[in-house]
């Protein structure tokens, strides 16, 4: 028994999801119930969960709006550094519990429904998740919108409003079917538009030389609707905001005759510094002023995903940019031939236009050229843009170069996901972690206080009941609670080796029907993501997961010692049920691969111990805690790099290693597709014969990685002080680190913890 807490400590425990106090429940039960009866127009009778749930949201949001207005009207007044984050994606999950928790309201708001007779839990649930986003690069966005109103940024998140977002993921027949993610149904009581501020956008049509320099004429029109969704810092009543286009084809004209009348020109007219901003002449200064304003974040090393346009697409669709593009090429390779006199085939690397069959324009290349800071997102990753991807753009301008080692909110990714363990912190070292995460280095002091090893160790089954009730719940399928939960969720691709995973999985099931007597350490093993639509191996990948489940978990041999799961339809809403269960994380990329990660940092603050390789943020997880306390495995950078010179040969790994020879023959032979014996061919041919990720070089390393995990799982107490010093060592990976560090050493802004007055406080 853990000795009770005192009064003071209880205090802590309450005050990390902020004070009920009884005026501001009463307060929020009369204001829900005027939204209940004002904006949704229903009474108690009639109304719905969804409309409990609107109710809600719109009382909360009312919390919102004076600290919105205030933060405007203090950035007006101060006049502070400007900072646009643009992004084709904000991945933003929901918004509900996010914003209690930022304005300490979440208890007054539990107490509120409490009274009611109403279920938070429940209506939470109602909202849909914002999937603005394919995962990890749109979820960064989104944890950093949160930092940099936390640290008071003057910052605006600027992305499209996309009328479907990430499709939902159904699985039918252990195949991946994806569904329209119809998010803005309901309405999104979270968004204001701004229809007063839409902006024409042009495409096609033609440039004329004259006189005067460029016109680009005869252009079709889009127009771009803004809609603002408020982003509040953590307790500092500073509320950002993020601006979505949405593009809309105005229904009751031609769009090819938009090119004349007044509407545009009283647009244009409104703001004379806006038409400024629109000027296309590539005059010198205009070109200084561009390069000094923009900076490049790159975020994967794959070629196939570094964008290069086909010509003739921005030939007909944006013709003057083009020819601006082109503009930029000639000054640009007029500079490198300056500094690197006679050497043509540098000139060929670096041109932002790719000759060939099809000509392209370089993107990444364009972005660096016209950026005066270009960073990675961890520092292996920022290493290897140096040294290869980028290597002759920072032979020319090395000053460019940064690392800003990428981060996630402990707001979303502990407090609100994570409250338990939350607490348990709180208790021991109070509160200020939260906006300063490198205070959970307090932490190690705790790591052999059975107290605290108790109440960790607590947490995490706590959390890992809950999650399996949940997972009976939605899909009937029942776990041992019991058994170590092996999770591995990300989006579905080769580099990132689901496959290495299966493979352990079979390799573990062979060992179970091998000697069905002998003691296992019983898994849960657990992997979830979305496949790209038309990415066919990807598909495959999935269906050899539910595969390798319907054979494991239906032999009465295995009983409840391997369980295998594929997690349908993984959103931020899913990982922030999963990830606080957690036992193991798994980071298994070929090294080299993974720019950085940011779920492997949500797993390691969330109480999981990391079995990886050496891949982007994992190093600097390894380093932070000791690679005594993850569980490293498999080829470095340099062991790939080597095995890429000397020819990897898979078949000598399936010759030499008979359990894997037994799993892959397994696939072959139909073992896991019985009625459809070829039916993971295509897998085992690539595996075999042209696998870029070298998944049989690490197989061996991975299974005996594997081994060293269950063999600790076993001792309940050293596992748990290995999670305490992993907990202990995440603060690192806070995202407000990293845009503290994109602020002070790109940005050239200044954060702080300055708290603006609330709307009922007396203004400075």
């Amino acid at each position: 028994m853990s000795r009770p807490l005192t009064d003071q400590e209880r205090r802590k425990q309450i005050s990390v999801r902020g004070l009920a106090g009884a005026e501001n429940v009463a307060e929020l039960k009369r204001n829900f119930n005027r939204h209940l009866h004002f904006t949704l127009v229903k009474d108690r009778n009639v109304a719905t969960p969804r409309d409990y749930y609107q109710a809600l949201a719109h009382t909360v949001r009312d919390h919102l709006v004076g600290r919105w207005l205030r933060t405007q009207q203090y950035y007006y007044e101060k006049d502070p550094k400007r900072i646009y984050y643009l992004s084709l994606e904000f991945y933003m999950g929901r918004t509900l519990q996010n914003t209690m928790v930022n304005l300490g309201l979440q208890s007054s708001c539990d107490e509120a429904l409490y009274q009611l007779g109403l279920d938070m839990e429940e209506l939470q649930e109602i909202e849909e998740d914002a999937g603005l986003g394919n995962g990890g690069l749109g979820r960064l966005a989104a944890c950093f919108l949160d930092s940099m109103a936390t640290l008071g940024l003057a910052a605006y998140g600027y992305g499209i409003r996309y009328e479907f977002g990430i499709f939902n993921q159904k699985i039918a027949g252990g195949w991946q079917v994806e569904e329209a993610d119809d998010w803005l149904r309901f309405g999104n009581p979270w968004e204001k538009a701004r229809p007063e501020y839409t902006i024409p956008v042009h495409f096609y049509g033609r440039v004329e030389h004259g006189p005067g320099g460029a016109k680009w004429l005869d252009t079709q029109v889009v127009l771009a609707l803004p809609y603002d969704t408020p982003v509040p810092g953590y307790r500092n009543n500073t509320v950002n905001t993020m601006r979505l286009w949405s593009a809309r084809a105005p229904n009751d004209f031609n769009l090819k005759d938009f090119n004349v009348g007044g509407y545009i020109q009283a647009v244009l007219d409104r703001n004379l510094a806006e038409n400024i901003s629109r000027v296309l002449y590539p005059n010198d200064n205009a070109w200084d002023v561009t390069v000094r304003t923009c900076a490049y974040t790159n975020h994967t090393v794959l070629p196939e995903a570094l964008e290069r346009w086909p010509l003739h697409l921005l030939e007909s669709l944006l013709p003057r940019h083009l020819q601006i593009i082109y503009e930029i090429n000639q000054r640009f390779l007029d500079r490198v031939y300056a500094t690197f006199p006679g050497d043509h085939e540098r000139l060929r690397r670096m041109s932002l236009v790719e000759e060939g069959a099809v000509k392209r324009i370089n993107m990444a290349h364009l972005c660096i050229v016209g950026a005066h800071a270009v960073n990675g997102v961890a520092r292996i990753h920022s290493e290897i843009l140096k040294n290869s991807v980028f290597k002759d753009f920072y032979e020319l301008d090395p000053h460019k170069f940064q690392n800003k080692t990428n981060g996630i909110t402990p707001r979303r990714w502990l407090l609100l996901c994570n409250p338990g363990l939350a607490d348990v912190i709180a208790q021991r070292i109070g509160e200020d972690f939260i906006a300063d995460l490198d205070q959970l280095q307090q932490l190690r002091r705790f790591v052999d206080d059975d107290g605290f090893i108790r109440d960790v160790a607590k947490v995490k089954q706590e959390n890992k009941l809950k999650f399996a009730a949940f997972l009976e719940k939605e899909s009937g399928v029942r776990v041992n609670p019991e058994s170590l939960f092996d999770i591995q969720v990300k989006r579905i691709h080769e580099y990132k080796r689901q496959l290495l995973n299966c493979l352990h999985v079979i390799t573990l099931y062979n060992r179970i029907k091998k000697e069905p007597n002998k003691q296992f350490v019983p898994r849960t093993v657990m992997i979830g993501g979305k496949a790209a639509p038309g990415y066919h191996m990807a598909k495959m990948i999935i269906k050899l997961v539910t595969s390798i489940g319907d054979v494991v978990n239906h032999d009465p041999a295995v009983g409840d010692r391997l369980k295998v799961l594929f997690l349908e339809n993984y959103r931020v809403s899913l990982a922030e049920k999963v990830i606080p269960a957690a036992d193991l994380s798994e980071q298994i990329s070929t090294a080299g691969t993974e720019a950085s990660g940011t779920g492997n940092m949500k797993f390691m603050l969330n109480g999981a111990l990391t079995i990886g390789t050496m891949d982007g943020a994992n190093v600097e997880m390894a380093e932070e805690a000791g690679e005594e306390n993850l569980f490293i495995f498999g080829m470095r950078v340099e062991d790939v790099e080597k095995l890429d010179r000397e020819g990897y040969r898979a078949r000598d790994y399936y010759e030499r290693l008979p359990e894997l020879r037994q799993a892959i023959d397994q696939l072959s032979s139909g073992f896991f597709s019985p009625r459809q014996p070829d039916l993971f061919r295509d897998i085992v041919n690539m595996l075999m014969n042209h696998d870029r990720f070298k998944v049989f070089a690490d197989y061996e390393a991975y299974v005996k990685c594997q081994e060293k995990v269950s063999a600790l799982y076993k001792n309940s107490r050293e596992w748990t002080r290995m999670v305490i010093r992993n907990v202990a060592a995440s603060g690192k990976f806070s995202s407000d680190r990293t845009i503290a560090q994109y602020a002070r050493e790109i940005w050239g802004a200044e954060p702080t913890r300055h708290r603006i007055p609330a709307p009922d406080e007396p203004r400075e």
